[in-house]
């Protein structure tokens, strides 16, 4: 599908309520495929994000080289963003939710996912019907804080174009956000690992740089117009999860829930759990 000029690539499948499903970064559209197939009971759209998966990263490669240097836009107007920032992708995805003839989806996002899900709530309320959170981040509030998140995420993509995807997610594998995973069985953590490696260095440096906490605008002042019934799941062992506990406690009459024995990713560590929430959830708010 082309969007402004950008390939992004995009499965449809189902013919009931219709569900936008957001990966986490360096994750794409197949993270899901545990989780989009609810049979009858929702028409699931599941893009690759920008830089992952079919996904371009901008309409002209010559973004991604740019990303490779660690120059962020932050201080640009939305519209003048890279093609690959959570600002713009956000648009681009009411875009398509548009175009495959939705007039609202429930949204469900995880991590990077779920703060880009945050974005279109906040600034296209009229495309979300109802909200998943899993492992939100409204941003970092604190300018000096969010310099140092642009920093490291330079480095990152610095390091994941000079030494390459493989050297690069063995190194992301090892941060504690993913300690999780080390439990999964051995099937599961090899399909995390795949996905993981089947990405264009330049995709993920340019979606590290444009997308990243570093470089996104904040959202905690907006969390309070968020009209969308909202449900947002944390690991109980997520080290991030008091980021989800603040936009919990934000949005109104959002719901939080824990999952024990989960980290950062329950619809991978627990997805059993994650699934049975997701279901109930969407049931029961649909009257």
């Amino acid at each position: 599908m082309q969007v402004a000029g950008m390939t992004w690539t995009v499965r449809v499948a189902g013919r009931g309520v219709p569900v936008l499903f957001l990966h986490g970064f360096s994750g794409s559209g197949l993270s899901w495929a545990g989780i989009a197939g609810l049979g009858s009971l929702v028409r699931a759209i599941v893009p690759d994000l920008p830089g992952h998966g079919g996904t371009a990263w901008e309409a002209r490669v010559g973004g991604a080289e740019a990303a490779a240097t660690g120059v962020a836009a932050t201080g640009a107007p939305p519209d003048r963003r890279p093609r690959a920032s959570v600002e713009r992708t956000a648009d681009d995805l009411a875009g398509i939710v548009r175009r495959l003839g939705a007039e609202r989806v429930d949204v469900v996002g995880y991590s990077m996912g779920a703060r880009i899900a945050l974005r279109i709530a906040a600034t296209h309320p009229e495309v979300v019907g109802r909200l998943v959170l899993e492992a939100p981040s409204a941003g970092i509030a604190d300018p000096g804080a969010r310099a140092e998140r642009a920093a490291a995420d330079a480095e990152r993509a610095r390091f994941v174009v000079n030494e390459g995807i493989e050297a690069f997610a063995a190194r992301w594998e090892a941060e504690p956000v993913l300690a999780g995973e080390a439990a999964l069985p051995v099937a599961a953590r090899e399909r995390q690992a795949a996905i993981r490696r089947s990405h264009a260095p330049l995709g993920l440096a340019a979606s590290l740089v444009y997308a990243g906490q570093g470089a996104m605008e904040p959202l905690h002042g907006r969390l309070r117009a968020v009209v969308a019934p909202t449900l947002v799941v944390a690991g109980a062992d997520d080290p991030a999860r008091a980021r989800a506990e603040e936009v919990a406690a934000a949005i109104p009459a959002a719901r939080l829930v824990l999952v024990p024995g989960a980290g950062h990713a329950p619809h991978v560590e627990r997805p059993d759990r994650f699934h049975a929430l997701l279901f109930d959830f969407l049931m029961e708010t649909a009257a």
